[in-house]
């Protein structure tokens, strides 16, 4: 884990796609570039808290931070053309998971530890509007999220162009469909799409999905949380592959 001081060098670090696990901000920081800095870690769901000039001292050693220090994480992303051309070429059938802005830190670091668990060759998230994998999300993994091959992209649609160029069939878990999960058959290279806990799958995606398919809910509750679909549909995939 390294740091990052003062207000631009987050703002850049954040915008080239840098994974920051938290940023500290000065209490009661005033103008323009702190106000940015402010949208752009809302816009991007990262974790912050105000502290006194003290704690930052202490965290920059008394380096100039112009009130902000970043944390960054320590996960080290795959580049997905890389990944394609070596997967594609030793696995016929490579298994990705394609994270639609998953925005709660702890689904995020529960749907690694299952992706783990399930033999996933790649997770694929977007660098801007999902949660991060901080250390919230890397201890909910149970350590998963070192072990995966996790790719960033900058638009999710661009990837699912990316895989479908490689013959990778798309499979979107949504409730807008008469299909299940289980009349789809994965045993062939596919992609699982996952879309946010509250909009779903973009529209753009799932209209460029090979395949929709949903989970049978027989009870009254109307969903289920988005780990847990994940896991279901996961297994689904592990059964047909056995």
């Amino acid at each position: 884990m390294t740091k990052i001081f003062g207000l631009r060098a987050i703002l850049e670090a954040i915008d080239s796609g840098q994974e920051i696990e938290k940023v500290y901000l000065q209490k009661e920081i005033q103008g323009s570039l702190a106000k940015a800095l402010q949208h752009k870690i809302n816009d991007n769901n990262i974790s912050f808290s105000y502290v006194p000039i003290e704690k930052l001292n202490k965290l920059s050693k008394f380096q100039n931070h112009q009130g902000a220090v970043a944390k960054t994480s320590s996960i080290q992303f795959k580049d997905l053309d890389e990944l394609l051309s070596e997967l594609t070429e030793k696995d016929t059938s490579p298994l990705f998971l394609l994270l639609d802005q998953i925005s709660d830190v702890r689904n995020l670091g529960a749907i690694l530890r299952t992706a783990e668990c399930t033999g996933v060759d790649a997770v694929i998230v977007p660098s801007h509007g999902s949660a991060p994998i901080n250390a919230d999300a890397i201890k909910t993994s149970a350590g998963a999220a070192f072990k995966l091959s996790i790719c960033k992209v900058n638009h999710v649609l661009d990837a699912v162009y990316q895989l479908k160029a490689h013959d990778i069939q798309i499979v979107s878990i949504t409730e807008k469909t008469d299909t299940t999960i289980y009349d789809i058959d994965c045993t062939t290279a596919t992609a699982l799409v996952m879309g946010s806990e509250h909009k779903g799958i973009s529209n753009s995606v799932l209209k460029n999905s090979d395949h929709k398919g949903k989970l049978p809910l027989l009870g009254d509750i109307d969903s289920l949380n988005v780990s847990v679909a994940c896991g279901a549909a996961l297994y689904e995939i592990v059964r047909q592959r056995r």
